[in-house]
């Protein structure tokens, strides 16, 4: 519950607030908001399995903003388009708890149908 109202914070804190982020540093964010999703997604499969805990969401959260960030630079001033293989890693990472969380949701809709009956 706290990811949900601590997400619902910050997009109405970025929605409220004029950011500019400037054009060089897109890919940079890009990468780090796609990890953050990502933890987040993480978090709500966690929270359904019943075993979420908040210590190792936060850190995830902007551990794996950071260092997503960091590669993404690195990989800019090697040259070499990292950015585009985190996407790749995060988003099917996020289709993967999508795809887990969803099923969960139907397990216990048709749980709780089972028990109606």
């Amino acid at each position: 519950m706290i990811a949900f109202i601590g997400l619902f914070v910050g997009i109405i804190i970025g929605l409220v607030a004029k950011v500019n982020i400037p054009d060089k540093f897109s890919p940079y964010m890009s990468v780090a908001i796609l990890a953050c999703v990502d933890s987040v997604f993480g978090a709500l499969r966690a929270s359904l399995s019943k075993n979420f805990q908040s210590d190792i969401f936060i850190s995830g959260f902007f551990g794996n903003a950071a260092l997503a960030a960091a590669l993404a630079y690195l990989g800019d001033k090697l040259g070499i388009p990292i950015y585009i293989a985190a996407v790749i890693v995060f988003g099917g990472r996020i289709f993967d708890n999508f795809a887990i969380i969803r099923r969960l949701i139907l397990e216990k809709i048709k749980s709780r149908q089972e028990v109606d009956k």
